[in-house]
């Protein structure tokens, strides 16, 4: 497993942090967390047409740029960092992962071009009205007649379902568990934006009323391809989540430089200094862990499973604890709305609680290895 990172990837690195500086700073975030879809358009475009960034980890057979889940890694790092809000996560990582798990050709072939360019918005819709992260919960049912597929039902918390193109979604068939494609202006299907704690990333409830969709593989591939796509999704939110927790650690260390009492820089204090060099410390093996689990990726390694839930646990954990001590390191000003330590605090909260929290995959990755 090759670790560590290359020149190429740092300039990749510099590269996505100049474009998200320029083009979605945070004053851009804060105006488009007021807005009801989230999305640049603009921004949403250059990503693709200028950087790839929406196609990097897809084979170059289906449009994209051929290069391993470690370099999209890295793009989640610098988006989770810029706390950028546009549906990379919903249509780059979930649904570009469920079509790459599925042994349907023909769909990748339909699909995975018009994500790779960014000119398809698609997302993958699995969690219903209990807000269960495990696959036994879905409950959408899939009904047949001859060839053509009709669902009905609802499905909770789909990250960016208003506004996608296309919803990849995860019902129940006689035969287990089944992905169908379904377009934005399929009959019968009602999207309704819901309110969210984190304001800078959308969450939807998708109402299925004999809505006609098209079967992705065979009817019972679902659950495989949703295993093995939350395998990767935990990691890819996990890459995030360190992007985020490195600059909250960034902006409480400068703010304990400038900020002086008593005639001296906060940051002189011992009880400041221990606190910034522990969240160093746990910021650090976070990228270590989320390193480890991007080359397992890479290399589709039989140890996804073990590493995507021991990563997006500690991730959780040391994203919360970080952006909770910034805020507290501020003082004061950390708690105004014109600060944007709390808009971190909303992320690494809401990012705990997506695709599961620490608990639920310790008790996952317990399950997993038969403990």
């Amino acid at each position: 497993m090759i670790l560590g990172v290359s020149a190429e990837q740092e300039e990749l690195r510099a590269s996505v942090r100049r474009f998200l500086a320029d083009r979605a700073p945070i004053s851009a975030v804060r105006e488009l967390m007021e807005t009801t879809d989230g999305l640049d358009a603009g921004v949403w475009r250059q990503a693709g047409e200028q950087l790839g960034l929406q196609g990097i980890a897809i084979p170059e057979e289906y449009g994209g740029s051929g290069f391993s889940f470690a370099e999209q890694a890295i793009v989640l790092e610098e988006l989770g960092a810029a706390l950028y809000g546009g549906p990379y996560l919903a249509s780059a990582v979930l649904a570009a992962n469920a079509l790459l798990a599925s042994l349907d050709e023909d769909a990748r072939k339909a699909y995975l071009p018009g994500i790779a360019s960014g000119e398809l918005i698609a997302t993958l819709a699995f969690t219903e009205e209990d807000g269960s992260w495990d696959p036994d919960g879905i409950h959408l049912a899939a009904s047949s007649d001859g060839d053509a597929w009709r669902l009905d039902g609802r499905k909770s918390f789909v990250l960016d379902g208003h506004t996608a193109g296309l919803i990849l979604v995860v019902a129940r068939t006689g035969d287990g568990l089944g992905l169908f494609a379904v377009p934005a202006d399929a009959p019968g299907l009602a999207r309704l934006a819901l309110p969210t704690l984190d304001q800078t990333r959308k969450l939807a409830r998708l109402d299925f009323a004999a809505v006609p969709a098209t079967l992705i593989g065979s009817p019972g591939d679902g659950m495989t391809v949703l295993s093995q796509t939350l395998d990767v999704a935990a990691i890819a939110q996990a890459a995030e989540q360190l992007g985020g927790a490195q600059r909250a650690l960034d902006m409480a260390v400068e703010y304990a430089k400038v900020r002086h009492q008593f005639g001296r820089p906060i940051g002189s204090f011992q009880a400041i200094k221990h606190r910034c060099a522990d969240l160093l410390l746990e910021v650090e093996s976070l990228r270590s862990a989320v390193q480890y689990a991007a080359a397992a990726v890479a290399e589709n390694s039989a140890e996804i499973p073990v590493v995507a839930s021991l990563v997006k646990a500690y991730a959780s954990d040391v994203y919360f604890h970080v952006a909770a001590e910034n805020i507290q390191i501020h003082g004061g000003i950390g708690f105004t709305w014109e600060h944007d330590a709390h808009l971190y605090f909303k992320r690494a909260k809401a990012s705990e609680l997506f695709l599961g929290d620490a608990s639920y995959h310790r008790e996952h990755l317990a399950t997993r290895i038969g403990l």
